[in-house]
């Protein structure tokens, strides 16, 4: 039944989405090649010439040290959980139970789960916001110097995440970032999970492994042409104990990795590095985001600015319609695009979208262009959540997600301390998260929120809280 609807799922689509490598077309050659081969004799456990990522012998241990130097990094380690799984690991290594981790609030769901399973206590700080665009800004210096003023006079903090690129493709200054970080005395890990391919071109933004970072987490899958489930952990300078790292990816990583995935992430790792043929692809990558933008432009379409050129987001307001009635329309066009929203939907172009991929996504905006996709009272009305520069939760996520519970509706819960974190859409950036307090404009917040986030799996009209 599963490989049934796998198979009619790629054949409908047009996919313009996750994963990277566009269902094969950009894979590096190496993969490629392995990955045409029978695979079977080849699914082979930790023998004692593999070794495993965890183990100091083996072939995969050479694939990590061989794969460090390339990036400049003290050590890695390979991942078969995704940067899901070495998010939460680096976690669990870097911290101890009770310690402070700043953290933005666009923070994907797995580092909420990695502070409730290491016992931490996230202090989380706002973003800038555009209105004109309808999406969260990353971090400038200036705002940063703020939220680190006041976290060191109201909470200080043991470690500083930044996220970068935001999942609409905007980038911070990473460089000055980190080393105002590392001037209090803190260690930075960077999830970089969508910016693992800024390595491979001079024109764009600078990565965080050459921007200083002290941890950095890479999706294989996500920013360079791997398979889904693969991930690197780097880790560099001196700031984060190896050990520890490695005690945390004792606790959530398998006993049995796949030597086909670890094989894969070494191919795919690598890649950056192999100009100019990497450079070469982003190039053109950069040209087709410009003739894109060019294109839907003219067709009174409003493409939002972007540092990736993997990704490309029309904003659908103030005047168009909403992203998540636009999903539904393409996706019965059979095209799929990767983020919808209120303000705008992201599509994923990856390194090597189909031939007719810009043809066939014209032809389904000129039908849709014009059409009433928006109830007439949502149009304009998108706002920032009501969130201070930089907010602790009321009671730590782990004793929040762990304690007695009962639901309520949203209105009710007023004053109710969180026990789930609210997150109506798939990449899990949520709006609400267990331990905080429900103030009354929050909920206010919330309930226009619910209005505009109309689709299956949304805002929900109650909510989980402590009893």
């Amino acid at each position: 039944m599963l490989l049934g609807a796998l198979q009619q799922a790629a054949e409908f689509t047009l996919p313009l989405h996750l994963p990277a490598h566009g269902r094969g077309r950009g894979f590096p050659p190496a993969l490629a090649a392995l990955l045409q081969q029978p695979l079977g004799h080849l699914d082979l456990p930790e023998l004692p010439s593999l070794g495993g990522p965890l183990l100091p012998h083996g072939a995969v241990a050479e694939a990590q040290r061989s794969t460090a130097e390339l990036w400049g990094s003290r050590r890695c380690w390979f991942g078969v959980n995704g940067s899901t799984g070495l998010l939460q690991a680096a976690l669990l290594g870097a911290l101890r139970p009770g310690q402070r981790l700043l953290c933005p609030r666009n923070l994907h769901r797995s580092v909420l789960h990695g502070a409730v399973l290491a016992g931490l206590e996230p202090v989380y700080y706002a973003l800038p916001f555009s209105e004109r665009w309808g999406l969260s800004r990353p971090v400038d210096v200036g705002w940063f110097q703020r939220v680190l003023a006041a976290a060191a006079r109201d909470c200080p903090v043991d470690l500083a995440l930044l996220v970068n690129p935001t999942y609409q493709g905007l980038s911070a200054p990473l460089t000055p970032l980190v080393r105002l970080c590392h001037s209090q005395g803190l260690p930075v890990l960077v999830d970089e999970a969508h910016g693992s391919h800024f390595r491979a071109h001079a024109a764009l933004p600078r990565d965080a492994l050459a921007a200083g970072a002290d941890l950095v987490v890479h999706s294989t899958h996500k920013s360079l042409p791997g398979l889904t489930q693969t991930a690197v952990l780097h880790s560099c300078g001196g700031r984060i104990s190896g050990e520890d790292l490695e005690q945390g990816l004792l606790l959530l990583q398998t006993s049995s990795p796949s030597a086909l995935l670890l094989a894969a992430t070494e191919l795919v790792a690598a890649w950056p590095h192999q100009q100019p043929q990497a450079s070469h692809l982003l190039g053109r990558a950069m040209d087709r985001w410009g003739r894109w933008r060019r294109q839907l432009t003219g067709m009174g379409w409003r493409v939002s600015p972007c540092d990736d050129p993997l990704r490309l987001r029309l904003c659908t307001a103030p005047w168009g319609p909403s992203g998540l009635a636009l999903d539904e329309r393409l996706l019965r066009l059979g095209i799929a695009g990767e983020l919808p929203e209120p303000a705008g939907f992201t599509f994923y172009l990856g390194f090597q979208p189909p031939r007719q991929a810009l043809g066939r996504l014209r032809n389904a905006l000129a039908q849709l262009h014009g059409s009433s996709l928006n109830p007439p009272e949502l149009t304009g009305t998108l706002r920032p959540a009501p969130t201070p520069l930089l907010a602790r939760a009321a009671v730590p996520p782990r004793s929040a997600w762990f304690g007695p519970t009962r639901r309520l509706p949203l209105k009710q819960a007023v004053g109710r301390v969180a026990a789930e974190a609210i997150t109506p859409y798939p990449p899990g950036i949520p709006l609400l998260l267990p331990g905080e307090r429900l103030d009354e404009e929050r909920c206010a917040w919330l309930l226009h929120s619910r209005h505009l986030w109309q689709h299956p799996g949304g805002v929900l009209d109650t909510v989980k809280v402590l009893r």
